[in-house]
């Protein structure tokens, strides 16, 4: 067989695509990709191929996870710019609004104008709370938590907290906490988004 079309066929393309080749090898692949337009070609192939893939089967993340994300980051650059890790109180069903109007009044605390669905500012973390002001537009996707406790304070707007079959009307003030493994959708009643402290908790 032709030394090239066996380095080809070795599979060490597949490896080196993916970052999986060693050090060793990808300075190999990368002198044969120099030296044979062949090489270089079948690498292009397999990186379309490999993206092509990865597009396909990609999973949308929810909502939700979205914006918790995008919250994670905005707050781990808050952190950069020297802004004091704060420890919310914690959330129980005697918490009211007022206990946590400090973050609700700071200037950034707002939704922006271009937020999707669902909308959050972190404003409390610790290795077993995290604590952010939400805002749900619409309706929330169905999720289920196994090992955190969610629980939340409604600021603004009303809502209905569907869980399983059973459904809770939420109006400011209104205190709710998610039973773990419980399907459970949060449904905007009110021309408003709605606002809530939303806490979780991990299972300790």
């Amino acid at each position: 067989m032709n030394p090239v079309t066996e380095f080809i066929e070795s599979g060490i393309l597949e490896l080196y695509v993916m970052g999986a080749a060693s050090s060793e090898d990808v300075l190999t692949v990368e002198k044969m990709a120099a030296m044979h337009p062949e090489v270089k070609k079948e690498l292009e192939q397999i990186s379309l191929s490999l993206e092509s893939y990865a597009q396909s089967h990609a999973v949308k993340p929810r909502a939700s996870v979205k914006a918790l994300l995008m919250a994670t980051i905005d707050y781990l650059e808050r952190m950069k710019q020297d802004e004091l890790p704060e420890s919310p109180p914690l959330l129980t069903p005697d918490a009211s609004i007022s206990d946590y109007q400090k973050w609700l009044d700071h200037p950034k605390a707002t939704l922006p104008v271009d937020a999707e669905g669902i909308h959050a500012r972190i404003i409390g973390y610790t290795p077993t709370a995290t604590t952010a002001i939400v805002w749900v537009k619409d309706v929330s996707e169905e999720e289920v938590h196994h090992y955190e406790h969610e629980r939340f304070l409604i600021v603004e707007g009303t809502c209905q907290m569907r869980v399983g079959k059973e459904s809770y009307p939420l109006t400011p003030g209104s205190y709710f906490a998610i039973p773990l493994h419980a399907p459970h959708q949060l449904i905007v009643t009110s021309d408003v988004p709605c606002k809530a402290i939303l806490q979780r908790l991990s299972e300790v």
